[in-house]
């Protein structure tokens, strides 16, 4: 299969329109469809179910979406990574993204050790939302990540687990359950005048609900001193809070394990060394 044919592919079956997808393309409907004709003469089997109102998925074309994503960010990855490189002289920085405002003082033990070591590289550091990690390293933007399981989705990275560690709601320090000895996750989640945060989706667009729109953890951490909100967060979150805010214990909420994860097929040797040094520390 070429790479255009599995854009074509991922764009129908995204927007389960042949219509719109040539719009989205830039191209014409008729190559379009023909082109998808095609790939299901070629794999022997239909992607899609035609309807007068667009097309779904078969099993086998929900397949290919998963396996074809995957490719074409693989293929974007290799693409990233080889420019930076180009664009370094031969010796590209390691970039290494993390949530905004989580891992604080993990990741600057693990920056000052690994600056220590005599093959050290420069290490660009990109915080952004929850959830955008592992698509970055999946994409080339970040060549290794720090990820938190069982939020962030771990399939198909080499992992270290760097420590593990309980969940807490942080609560405005007022609120009548700051004071309970512990909560459950349900009620953690439905707690009364203080809905839940939205993070940012990987297109920047925000679910629907009452909560305030976020993008960092220090925002959050103020809307809920001002009683906006309250949020679950792994136990470390404790040494970087300040005045106002209260950590109250879910007596069943899974164990956050921290890991350093990078591309199994990684051969950058400033990769490598970063991983050597986190798992030293």
């Amino acid at each position: 299969m070429e790479t255009r044919e599995l854009r074509y592919f991922v764009a129908v079956a995204e927007e389960s329109h042949v219509g719109r997808a040539a719009e989205r393309l830039g191209m014409a409907q008729p190559p379009l469809s023909r082109a998808i004709a095609q790939l299901e003469r070629r794999l022997g089997a239909d992607l899609f179910v035609r309807t007068p109102r667009g097309v779904t998925l078969t099993s086998v074309g929900e397949t290919l979406l998963r396996e074809g994503r995957a490719a074409l960010a693989a293929v974007e990855a290799a693409e990233r990574r080889t420019r930076r490189t180009a664009e370094a002289g031969g010796r590209a920085p390691v970039v290494l993204t993390a949530k905004a405002g989580a891992s604080s003082e993990l990741m600057a033990k693990l920056l000052d050790a690994y600056a220590a070591e005599p093959d050290a590289v420069e290490v660009e550091v990109i915080l952004s939302p929850p959830g955008h990690q592992a698509a970055m390293l999946r994409d080339g933007r970040a060549d290794v990540a720090i990820l938190h399981h069982p939020f962030d989705d771990l399939s198909g990275f080499d992992t270290d687990p760097l420590f593990v560690e309980e969940q807490v709601l942080i609560l405005p320090a007022g609120h009548p359950w700051s004071t309970r000895p512990s909560l459950t996750v349900a009620e953690a989640t439905s707690v009364p005048d203080l809905p839940p945060p939205r993070w940012p989706a990987l297109d920047g667009s925000y679910p629907d609900g009452p909560g305030p729109e976020l993008r960092d953890l220090t925002q959050v951490l103020q809307l809920v001193r001002l009683g906006r909100t309250a949020l679950v967060l792994p136990e470390s979150v404790r040494a970087d809070l300040r005045d106002g805010l209260a950590v109250v214990p879910l007596s069943d909420a899974p164990r956050v394990t921290t890991v350093i994860a990078w591309p199994p097929h990684s051969t950058s040797t400033g990769v490598a060394g970063l991983v050597r040094t986190a798992a030293r520390l």
